[in-house]
């Protein structure tokens, strides 16, 4: 792959997991978080998800036809996917939690893998499907992207400053691997852990002072 994912198969696959899958040439990666039953809870905008990998063929490209999968080309939001829809044709990797330095440096690039550790995969399930009901905050490439949603659903971890949630590693894969580590890794970073309310309170408390001023 060229990337030295961790690759696996559909059958591997266990609920609660932080999956991705490669996007346009490996430029970037989308993330999501796997609940069972061939279903991926995912953070998108305006079908970004749906474009399709380097690894699609002509004869790959997967027409749904589940009533629970919106189009892919108006997806917006935190939705939930069949884990077609989710690959758009691409490989199945699975994003590792609390690794060793060893193992996070043997990386090529960052978005793989995170010193951070992983809660329950019962309760990562249950805080997915509760921000599909209720949302996660808006969605942007240098900002908040669908890489940091699944590290919140398995850490609770988060970055918060006003406009922004977080900043996620594939972001950061440009920087040196010396500072990639220090800089972006959330597992290495003092942050707080919120439960979704408490997020959803925090984020709303920032928006309320930034306006005031």
């Amino acid at each position: 792959m060229g990337q030295q994912s961790s690759k696996e198969t559909r059958e591997s696959l266990k609920p609660g997991d932080h999956i991705y899958t490669w996007r346009t040439a490996y430029l970037y990666a989308h993330h999501g978080i796997y609940i069972g039953e061939e279903t991926v809870i995912h953070f998108t905008v305006n079908g970004q998800s749906s474009i399709r990998t380097i690894s699609s063929s002509a004869n790959s490209i997967h027409r749904c036809q589940r009533s629970t999968c919106k189009d892919p080309h108006k997806a917006n939001g935190v939705v939930s996917s069949c884990l077609d829809c989710f690959l758009a044709g691409g490989d199945v990797c699975r994003y590792e939690y609390d690794v060793s330095q060893v193992y996070f440096f043997v990386r090529l690039r960052a978005g793989m893998c995170t010193f951070a550790a992983s809660d329950e995969d019962e309760i990562i399930v249950r805080r997915a499907k509760y921000l599909l009901e209720k949302g996660f905050p808006s969605y942007n490439l240098f900002k908040n992207n669908c890489e940091n949603f699944a590290v919140y659903c398995k850490t609770r971890r988060v970055d918060v400053e006003y406009g922004e949630v977080g900043q996620s590693g594939q972001i950061n894969a440009i920087l040196p691997a010396s500072l990639r580590i220090f800089k972006t890794d959330i597992g290495l970073r003092n942050l707080p852990k919120l439960e979704p309310e408490e997020l959803a309170a925090t984020l709303q408390k920032m928006v309320s002072q930034h306006q005031s001023q």
